[in-house]
């Protein structure tokens, strides 16, 4: 349900109170350990750290981070900072969902804060991970002017470069241990760009001297032209499209936009390809389209930022005992249904708060 993470997030939102006055304090940097968590039975067994830092000194931008440190020994350990899609995204979704150290049982929801347990899985087992909030106005992460707000994929990749410069600043022991930059998704743009800032500050002297040895990225997006025209060898690989629709779309697309094809030929095949395209799952082509069907009040048209608001606005009311104008459609026969669909709303339009 979506309710699961809006209430995550408020358990979080304490914690990211507690730094963010610290760093309205003028606080270069600010950080807390975090011992316990509503819905985890007693002591967190791992060590969590959460915390601000300024990136943009003009705007008064900062960004927030959670850190997981290794169970298998701490600065002995692999290094990864962990980005997340979107974009405007927050990383909570990879910390909670992903690859984090918990995850939420799965059972129904009551209405109370849910259960978390420990994740089997998570990378941190062997890994330390820097969990970042980005860009400015993702997450936790705040900026007192509006001006800090208007960011791209070069600027976040700047600040994030220079998160990581005073992070390891603030927290030395970690130097020498081998850095990764990782991330999935919208991050694919974001990932490569900050390896690179990293390694010409490496080969310019810029202390400290980050351990850098590689990047990884997840389904990583791109750029437009290369994902859009990789999907049809792809496609023609798992069987999604034929032989004959392959061969028509590599003979008459060369060159071409496949956004806006100029040859009609193939304009043509590319329609065919994106209809056949559309009734497969593109996170998981094993499945139908209405593999996530849920009997919660959304449906997989609704994508817009204002549905988004009117989906929330339905469960809310659902939540309060309200009856719903519109109720959810009956989900298809044949559908796979679950009581506990979550997901994740990403900021796209900035709703700017004075922070005074």
């Amino acid at each position: 349900m979506a309710g699961w993470l809006r209430l995550l997030l408020c358990l979080f939102f304490s914690v990211g109170v507690s730094t963010r006055q610290r760093a309205l304090a003028g606080v270069a940097s600010s950080s807390k350990i975090v011992t316990s968590l509503p819905g985890f039975p007693g002591r967190l067994p791992f060590h969590l750290e959460t915390g601000y830092v300024e990136v943009d000194e003009d705007n008064g931008a900062e960004l927030f981070y959670y850190f997981v440190e290794s169970e298998a020994g701490g600065e002995n350990s692999p290094f990864l900072l962990w980005l997340t899609g979107g974009d405007h995204c927050s990383v909570l979704s990879g910390l909670a969902l992903e690859i984090g150290p918990f995850q939420f049982v799965a059972e129904p929801y009551n209405g109370t804060v849910p259960s978390l347990e420990i994740n089997p899985y998570s990378w941190t087992k062997v890994a330390n991970i820097l969990f970042v909030d980005t860009p400015v106005g993702a997450g936790f992460s705040f900026s007192r002017k509006p001006e800090g707000y208007n960011v791209g994929e070069i600027s976040t990749s700047l600040q994030l470069h220079e998160l990581l410069l005073q992070w390891f600043i603030d927290h030395p022991k970690f130097l020498a241990s081998p850095l990764y930059i990782g991330g999935d998704s919208y991050a694919g743009k974001i990932v490569p760009f900050i390896a690179q800032k990293i390694s010409e500050g490496i080969e310019a002297g810029r202390s400290p001297i980050l351990n850098l040895k590689g990047y990884l990225a997840g389904n990583p997006r791109t750029g437009e032209n290369i994902d859009i025209s990789s999907m049809v060898p792809y496609a023609h690989g798992f069987g999604i499209i034929s032989d004959q629709l392959y061969k028509t779309i590599s003979r008459h697309c060369q060159g071409e936009d496949y956004n806006s094809p100029t040859d009609a030929l193939c304009a043509q095949a590319l329609g065919s390809f994106n209809s056949l395209l559309s009734e497969v799952m593109s996170a998981q082509i094993l499945l139908d389209t209405c593999a996530y069907a849920s009997s919660g009040p959304r449906t997989a048209t609704e994508k817009s930022d204002g549905d988004a608001r009117k989906i929330l606005s339905e469960e809310a009311g659902i939540l309060m005992g309200k009856q719903v104008k519109n109720p959810p459609p009956r989900v298809p026969p044949g559908c796979i249904v679950s009581e506990h669909i979550m997901h994740v709303h990403c900021h796209h339009c900035m709703f700017i708060h004075s922070l005074s």
